[in-house]
């Protein structure tokens, strides 16, 4: 399988953690329910071609997302290795009442940075969306879990057009004092720009917010996911967010097309001579085989170009 020539560049790190989303927000947007034994080889695939932390599920009401209604039973069928990261995604006490009862340590809660968005995803205000995540933080925290604050349209909104940077820090801020040890910066409907990267990391920092604590998940609507990925290397990020085979979008945003797919972002580290530990030859086998069971071509163009 052909590679990319390694020629390492200054100011970035030498290596970059790779949170894979695919299991959960990629499934979560498809329109047919993919069968739970389906979904658990994905996840074995996925851990086998190197990647250490793989969200995978979410314990919302089947109602609004019937795609991940098994996420207890998926959870079951799971035997990873201690060393790997499975972390889910919790709405509120209920949802964390079942994950815990499932034997999980880390969650991730999800949190808007406008008041359309708050109002359409969460059913509350910008303000009032806090109250809901406040007794989930807190019980998650007593009970040891690690928790990951996904902030979403940090960069634009289909309904209100351009976010103030600093409401987004202001979520963003307030998710890390209430305990969220990681902050995952959204860029939901993938209208960013370089720019704007880089002045929302710098304001997280002038917050007390610094890159340590931040991860950044791109989606690629208007093909910018790479190019502001690699901005967000060079301010210091260390966390990027993808999906394998690009799966995804957002239920709640129809603007919203595919993540950042874990194949190219692989391509352009292994470029750059930043290690991830990801075997590329072995994902793209993965994405292959879930593109084959979805019945649609993979998005990602590294797929596409290595698997014809």
């Amino acid at each position: 399988m052909r590679r990319p020539q390694q020629v390492r560049a200054e100011g970035l790190p030498e290596r970059v953690t790779i949170y894979e989303v695919g299991p959960r927000d990629g499934l979560q947007n498809e329109s047919a329910i993919v069968d739970v034994a389906v979904k658990a080889e994905f996840i074995r695939r996925l851990v086998e071609a190197g990647l250490t932390t793989v969200e995978t599920t979410s314990f919302v009401h089947p109602k609004w997302v019937p795609q991940l209604a098994d996420a207890a039973e998926l959870l079951d069928q799971l035997d990873l290795p201690a060393a790997v990261r499975a972390p889910v995604l919790v709405p509120n006490e209920r949802g964390l009442d079942r994950a815990l009862a499932a034997g999980v340590r880390e969650i991730a809660i999800f949190a808007s940075a406008t008041e359309t968005f708050a109002a359409k995803n969460l059913n509350s205000t910008l303000d009032d969306q806090f109250a809901m995540f406040t007794p989930t933080i807190e019980r998650a925290l007593a009970a040891g879990l690690s928790i990951r604050g996904y902030v979403s349209m940090c960069y634009g909104d289909p309904w209100e057009g351009d976010v103030p940077i600093d409401q987004v820090v202001k979520v963003g801020a307030r998710l890390v004092e209430l305990g969220c040890h990681e902050l995952s910066l959204g860029d939901t409907i993938g209208v960013a720009t370089p720019g704007q990267v880089i002045s929302l990391i710098e304001s997280f920092g002038q917050a007390g917010v610094g890159v340590d604590r931040l991860a950044v998940h791109f989606h690629d609507t208007y093909g910018q996911a790479l190019a502001n990925t690699l901005t967000a290397l060079r301010e210091g990020v260390t966390t990027v967010d993808s999906s394998a085979g690009g799966l995804g979008g957002c239920p709640y945003a129809e603007s919203a097309t595919g993540n950042l797919a874990t194949e190219d972002l692989v391509w352009q580290l292994d470029g750059l001579g930043i290690e991830t530990g990801v075997d590329l030859e072995k994902l793209v086998g993965t994405s292959t085989w879930m593109a084959e069971q979805l019945g649609k071509p993979s998005a990602s163009r590294v797929v596409q170009a290595l698997a014809g």
